[in-house]
């Protein structure tokens, strides 16, 4: 169900081999909605040593995490999408982490105004971790450009034009996640924990099921276990944590902007019983970025909108983000265009 595709190619010109890739993501995207790739360390920096350098984040001093903390936690943050978010008790949510924009590797791209969505993000200083940003950034770069080569080739699977995309995501406001599952104990959870039965041993549910609601999600696992994505047949089958490869699965608005052709799946995360970290990169457009039906044969016609409206209406779906509605109102297509 979930290939394992060298997309080395998909970065270079046409000819044979890139073809030959094409064809397989394609068929995996229209098919089970979840690929594994890998790549040229240069082109894909998903290696352990990276892994490593980035999640040095966790081991900061509690008080230097508390500096990054999100307004929800600190009000007197002005940091509302951006920053981290600490564990909670209950078992809603089961993991602490960080959300970073692209000012992790660029200069601001577009000015905040009122909208959080385009907020700064807060870093830690290099003093507190020497060459993090550095390494950071370098892996930002690196998966939006491996989201860049994906969606070109989607376009040329769907027969577009292989630069269809790029008009909605240059300049994008894709987001560089990091999440780290502790293990706890039911006990300290409480009542509400949720569980599956998984190669006979019974498994806490600590990542529920879900859609991403975007586009394309590359995530990098630590080397553990958990991960798992729902197959036509009702069965969840592991997402084995390769090393020096990312998992792709397609979001709930790819799906429905390419009238179905594209597969989202639902995927969850099972307790490995060992703490477990994770990477995911959201490879999103603008948030002015218009979206309307593509240019294809039998896609359902939908009124066009605005990203960053869906994408804030999504999010408060979310633990780290419930009860936020009044900070953002929907811009709409007027104040976009």
């Amino acid at each position: 169900m979930i290939p394992l595709i060298d997309i080395t190619p998909l970065y270079g010109k046409d000819g044979a081999q890139r073809r030959a890739a094409d064809a397989e993501v394609m068929r995996a995207a229209t098919g089970s909605g979840f690929i594994t790739v890998m790549a040229d360390s240069k082109l894909l920096p998903a290696t352990r040593a990276r892994r490593a350098e980035m999640l040095k984040l966790f081991l900061m001093p509690a008080q230097e995490k508390r500096k990054l903390w999100r307004q929800k936690y600190a009000p007197e943050h002005s940091n509302i999408y951006r920053g981290y978010f600490p564990l909670l008790p209950g078992p809603v949510q089961n993991a602490e982490g960080y959300d970073m924009g692209p000012d992790v590797a660029h200069s601001r791209r577009a000015d905040a105004g009122d909208d959080p969505l385009l907020g700064a993000t807060p870093f830690p200083s290099e003093e507190a971790l020497p060459g993090w940003r550095a390494a950071t950034a370098d892996y930002y770069r690196a998966l939006e450009r491996t989201g860049q080569v994906l969606m070109a080739s989607i376009a040329r699977g769907l027969g577009l034009e292989e630069r269809f995309f790029d008009g909605a995501f240059e300049g994008g406001n894709s987001t560089l996640r990091f999440l780290h599952y502790p293990e706890r104990d039911v006990a300290e959870i409480g009542e509400g924990a949720t569980f599956a039965e998984h190669k006979g041993t019974t498994r806490r549910i600590i990542g529920r099921a879900h859609v991403d609601s975007g586009f394309v999600t590359l995530l990098a696992q630590d080397g553990v276990e958990g991960l798992q994505a729902l197959a036509a047949s009702g069965e969840w089958v592991d997402v084995p944590p390769r090393e020096g490869s990312v998992a792709v699965n397609f979001g709930g608005l790819l799906e429905r902007w390419t009238g179905g052709r594209i597969k989202a799946t639902q995927h969850r995360v099972l307790s490995p019983g060992r703490p477990r970290h994770s990477i995911p990169f959201f490879y999103e457009p603008r948030v002015d970025a218009i979206i309307e039906p593509l240019p294809l044969p039998a896609v359902e016609a939908f009124a066009p909108f605005v990203y960053g409206d869906h994408l804030w209406q999504s999010m408060l779906k979310f633990a780290t983000y419930k009860g936020m509605d009044a900070m953002r109102k929907p811009r709409g297509i007027s104040q976009a265009a």
